[in-house]
């Protein structure tokens, strides 16, 4: 059997306790935390939580050892574990796929993530279009897909939630504002009037956690705010409804 678990989107706490039931009777705890991690609490304190050690997989072993894994589970009980919802990432999926296609049991167990995360700002989540990331600029590589992908669902009147970079290897967070930076960048390489320091954006800090932080204004007027420590992710609004407006208003710091 394969039982791929969440474990949210903060601290050891975030744990379901059908998560902690199933980590009673398997033989063997995976997780990886390359596609998102838990920054407000430490492997050792989710081990006690779990009772149990964990084997960590970087993102390598992940994606060319999932055979490995999945033959494991052919005659033992595994556990892989995940920041947020296990259904969230392709990778994932994809695990849980190949393990039914060989006949193995999979059991999910879901748990919160950012997508039902960031109902707190109030925004209508159904009113939420396409979501993309932004990544670390590099030498040679620095993809405008956010750019076009907040472009699109501006034209429909959507929301756009933009995921920031994850270093997990090199203990690296893009912040929201490296994100915001890199956007505006884009814009002036591409002049499309889609992005400019006087758009105004959400910043969601910490997202699960007891105090996130909430944040709203102008570009230009987050980009050199303090939003402590990571995770990040921003939030492009759409068309809003006076709703909306009024979670801006009222759920937010408004800077």
């Amino acid at each position: 059997m394969l039982v791929m678990a969440g474990l949210g989107l903060y601290d050891e706490r975030d744990v379901t306790l059908k998560t902690l039931d199933f980590a009673k009777k398997v033989d063997k705890i995976y997780a990886e935390f390359y596609t998102a991690i838990l920054t407000g609490t430490t492997m050792e304190k989710i081990e006690g939580t779990l009772q149990k050690p964990i084997t960590v997989l970087d993102r390598e072993k992940v994606e060319y050892e999932t055979n490995k894994l999945i033959d494991e589970a052919k005659d033992k009980d595994i556990m892989f574990l995940t920041a947020g919802d296990p259904m969230v990432a392709t990778t994932h999926v994809d695990i849980a796929v190949e393990a039914r296609k060989k006949g193995i049991e999979v059991v999910i167990i879901n748990a919160p993530s950012i997508y039902s995360a960031i109902g707190i700002t109030g925004l209508q989540l159904y009113k939420f279009g396409k979501t993309t990331s932004i990544v670390f600029p590099e030498p040679n590589y620095f993809p405008e897909t956010p750019y076009d992908v907040i472009k699109d669902n501006l034209k429909l009147g959507y929301h756009t939630l933009c995921l920031l970079d994850i270093q997990a290897d090199k203990e690296r967070f893009m912040t929201a504002n490296e994100g915001l930076d890199a956007l505006l960048k884009i814009e002036e390489k591409r002049k499309e009037n889609v992005i400019s320091d006087e758009t105004k954006v959400a910043v969601v800090a910490r997202a699960g956690s007891i105090n996130p932080g909430l944040y709203y204004g102008k570009i230009k007027d987050l980009l050199n705010h303090d939003f402590k420590s990571p995770l990040h992710c921003v939030i492009i609004p759409g068309k809003l409804h006076f709703m909306e407006e009024d979670a801006l208003k009222y759920l937010f710091e408004n800077i």
